[in-house]
């Protein structure tokens, strides 16, 4: 199931994606005073980027409460352009990613913030097809155990069933005890070879 959102004057927006790419590099030597050296490393040009952004930049005149009072809890994985595939604009959301796209205890907290601080109402979890979580175990925590010497305290929150962990992760939100709106909580799987967003009946 495709999922649009409607723009502010009602109408649903058009989409498009611009990909832009980007070759990572190590650090690179510096010169007098720590001058970074030509080029220099991916975020000495993000920075840069920042830089001819921030040249053009005006003020929106927005404050922090989204425009749409939704939330969008989704999965940390490069290919997703959320604001692309769902027709949002700068100011429309909140977005709140990790590995995974999973309901942990921090993403209640940020929910918890979005909402009775910042307005949110609506809740949309992304998941996605082919997600690194799918081809990991519990076992990653053990494996840093033994190089490190500490064993993490969070979970891997790795999963075999996409659609399974969707649910869970739409059960974790309608229980807490610390959001006040949980009757619009949808769950969505991103295909990333299509575009297209599936919804996963919660049952």
């Amino acid at each position: 199931m495709a999922f649009f959102v409607p723009s502010h004057n009602g109408t649903v927006r058009g989409v498009t994606s611009t990909v832009m790419g980007m070759t990572t590099s190590a650090s690179v030597p510096t010169g007098p005073q720590g001058a970074i050296a030509d080029r220099g490393t991916v975020t000495d040009r993000l920075v840069e980027a920042n830089e001819r952004y921030a040249a053009a930049f005006t003020d929106p005149g927005m404050d922090a409460r989204p425009v749409l009072h939704v939330a969008i809890v989704a999965c940390m994985d490069a290919r997703l352009d959320l604001h692309a595939a769902l027709g949002l604009e700068l100011g429309d959301c909140h977005t709140i990613r990790n590995a995974g796209g999973v309901v942990t205890d921090d993403v209640i907290r940020s929910l918890t913030i979005s909402q009775r601080k910042l307005g949110t109402r609506s809740i949309v979890l992304i998941h996605h097809t082919g997600c690194g979580l799918e081809s990991l175990t519990e076992d990653f925590r053990t494996e840093l155990e033994l190089e490190v010497g500490q064993r993490p305290a969070w979970a891997v929150e790795s999963f075999r069933d996409v659609d399974q962990d969707v649910r869970q992760s739409m059960q974790r939100v309608r229980t807490s005890p610390f959001l006040l709106h949980t009757d619009d909580v949808r769950g969505f799987v991103f295909d990333v070879k299509t575009g297209l967003l599936r919804e996963i009946d919660p049952a």
